[in-house]
């Protein structure tokens, strides 16, 4: 429960949450908070049951997975920064609460893998109940940190929201090229230790 707590990390979803959503009001972002948790719970819980089965089915690489989410989560970072995402007519294109925020930020490679593995590694039934439980636990702190930080938004207002905004932006830029090169890494191992076996 620990380390997927320190993954998901209820608490660093706020700013971005708050800059997703800064120009909603309160029974929006209520409402985007309840939809992007419950996605994340359907998504993560199910990789938990079905999550080996799936990325084997489609021959997708752990690596892979870690890539596409970087791309996506650095596209949305290009629109805070550029203030795009404050764009009324270009929120009402997507919904927020889906995509980023559901996921791949709250469901994002590193929960889904950690997730696959929890359920690899559990040696009995009571093993699995138990990562059902932190599933859910984790969740319900997920939407209680995003619902309640509406009061942030009374203190900060519409100027301080912008300046979140352009931070939360910059974070993200980093979360996602902290994706990519760890999908490149893991490519450059593989490709590395094939090379090895192979004598080049």
């Amino acid at each position: 429960m620990v380390t997927l707590f320190v993954i998901m990390d209820p608490p660093g979803i706020v700013p971005i949450y708050l800059a997703l959503t800064g120009t909603m009001d309160k029974r929006q972002r209520n409402r985007a908070a309840l939809q992007a948790t419950l996605l994340s719970l359907g998504v993560i819980s199910l990789f938990a049951l079905l999550g080996q089965q799936i990325i084997s089915y489609l021959h997708i690489d752990l690596a892979a997975l870690q890539g596409a989410g970087g791309l996506l989560l650095l596209l949305v970072a290009l629109q805070l920064l550029t203030g795009k995402a404050d764009d009324p007519n270009e929120a009402a294109t997507s919904n927020i609460a889906l995509v980023p925020l559901g996921t791949p930020l709250l469901a994002g490679p590193g929960a889904i893998v950690a997730v696959i593995l929890f359920v690899q590694q559990a040696p009995s039934h009571a093993d699995y109940l138990w990562i059902a439980l932190a599933i859910i636990v984790i969740h319900f702190l997920i939407y209680l940190v995003m619902r309640f930080s509406g009061v942030l938004v009374k203190i900060l207002r519409r100027g301080g929201i912008e300046v979140l905004t352009r931070i939360a932006g910059v974070l993200l830029a980093a979360i996602a090229v902290q994706l990519i090169a760890d999908a490149v890494m893991s490519y450059a191992a593989h490709f590395e230790s094939s090379a090895g076996a192979t004598g080049w």
